[in-house]
């Protein structure tokens, strides 16, 4: 997944950042709300937000998002855990409020919970007839059989899955891989989509000529 970490400690959000790339998501992290300016429009799974930052309120720039339509699912993290905050911050557009300290592990899981629900009601797991994807732990089987994705390869499929039904454009796939940290051979998606298909079947994944790919809903 490709996910916005708005948090401006600098111990947190560096410990964060690091440990949900180690885990296979490309993280674009900003101290404060200001920063979050050079990510507007662009495509992210899911939002990791702090509710006090230095230039204002986590809250109030998730409610904004929102009245624009913003749909994108997510995380609050702060330390205010009076019934009355938690309340407010899932009626400010929050789908989930995680108490700081909290361990990186429930992040992971509680973001992967938000993004299942938003993509494909609450199941993890999703079936295209013969083929089963487990989101939750990275999985693939074809016909009960597991089949070996490499890390990209599986970051495609995933950014895919998370949007089934959804036209999916190569510039957007390309940032929801990558993000802005490194730089992508002008045929890297086609060649990953190419060995998905060949993997997973010619079936899943849709070319629509001139606009992307698509993976039909499950």
């Amino acid at each position: 997944m490709r996910l916005l970490l708005l948090e401006d400690d600098e111990i947190l959000g560096e410990g964060l950042r690091d440990w949900l790339r180690a885990e296979g998501h490309v993280v674009d992290w900003c101290r404060t709300l200001g920063a979050t300016e050079a990510q507007r429009g662009e495509p992210h799974d899911a939002l990791v937000v702090d509710w006090n930052l230095p230039d204002g309120s986590g809250l109030d720039w998730l409610r904004a998002r929102r009245r624009r339509g913003d749909t994108t699912p997510a995380v609050i993290i702060t330390a205010r855990d009076r019934l009355d905050e938690r309340v407010l911050g899932l009626d400010s557009g929050g789908d989930d409020y995680l108490v700081k300290p909290f361990a990186p592990e429930e992040l992971a899981a509680r973001l992967r919970a938000v993004t299942r629900r938003a993509a494909a009601g609450s199941a993890s797991r999703l079936r295209w007839g013969d083929l089963e994807i487990d989101l939750a732990a990275h999985a693939a089987t074809v016909g009960g059989r597991a089949v070996e994705l490499t890390a990209r390869e599986w970051a495609v499929l995933e950014a895919l899955v998370l949007r089934a039904g959804r036209v999916v454009g190569k510039p957007d796939l390309e940032k929801l891989v990558l993000g802005f940290e490194a730089e992508l051979a002008s045929n890297a998606i086609e060649v990953h989509v190419s060995a998905l298909r060949r993997k997973l079947g010619r079936a899943l994944i849709e070319t629509v000529r001139g606009l992307g790919y698509r993976v039909p809903a499950p």
